[in-house]
């Protein structure tokens, strides 16, 4: 068994959705579409040397897309850009095993969050504070980005719930992309959320950790299937695959 990595993508996909500006309904006219997705490598190709990519760019513009296990690991360790594209409001595709791991969504959720988005965005502060220095102004659309992920944050500490459209703080938030608003008031707004942030941690509702055991368990069943339906299929040919998955007498 051989993919490509556009392949993988094509076949494979389980989940796939539409991120940046259109989820967090911050779109313009000029607005591109970021499509984020998630694809399952079958199994049989996990038990070679030549591993399946844990990601793929593309195949089409502005398309990125995770292997489910680094995207599970991804997601376990509190990282912005998983947890939010597990949460768009926007899914173009979804199967069965998607559907899965859509349900797992508060499993991956816990009190990392504060360390990974306030980390993030403290990283992200110090390159637009760098930016406006030498160039006299900042990235007005990071800062908005910024100001987002920080609010974003900010709830989810609160409330236990990841919510990726902005809501009612839309014309506010492009007033900043506009540079309508200026920097100081930018950074004293960003300082004033980041210090909420801070003091939900200590009575978040979300647990101190993610539940490993739950989405490890769903990844073993996902690869179990996975590995069975090859065995199955009419043109498996991997007699080897077949004596690992099958032994004699049955699956035990």
């Amino acid at each position: 068994m051989t993919l490509t990595p556009e392949a993988l993508v094509r076949d494979h996909t389980i989940y796939s959705c539409v991120m940046g500006s259109r989820a967090f309904g911050l779109a313009t006219e000029d607005s591109d579409t970021d499509r984020r997705g998630v694809f399952l490598a079958p199994t049989p190709l996990q038990w070679r040397f030549d591993k399946p990519p844990t990601h793929v760019e593309g195949p089409a513009e502005e398309q990125f897309s995770w292997e489910l296990e680094r995207f599970c690991e991804l997601a376990l360790g509190g990282n912005p850009n998983i947890l939010e594209c597990l949460h768009s409001p926007l899914v173009e595709y979804v199967d069965d095993t998607g559907r899965e791991l859509l349900a797992l969504r508060e499993a991956f959720l816990s009190r990392r969050v504060h360390g990974t988005f306030v980390g993030y965005a403290r990283t992200q502060h110090r390159r637009l504070e760098a930016h406006a220095r030498r160039h006299g102004a900042p990235r007005w659309k990071q800062a908005m980005h910024l100001l987002r992920l920080l609010t974003s944050c900010r709830d989810l500490l609160r409330t236990g719930r990841l919510v990726v459209d902005v809501g009612d703080e839309r014309e506010r938030l492009l007033a900043v992309k506009r540079g309508e608003v200026p920097w100081p008031r930018v950074e004293a707004r960003m300082a004033r959320l980041t210090a909420e942030a801070d003091a939900a941690l200590a009575a978040s509702p979300l647990p101190e950790e993610p539940d490993r055991a739950r989405v490890e368990d769903f990844l073993f069943r996902t690869r179990l299937r996975s590995a069975l339906s090859a065995v199955e299929a009419p043109d498996a040919d991997d007699e080897v695959v077949q004596r690992v998955v099958r032994p004699r007498g049955g699956v035990r």
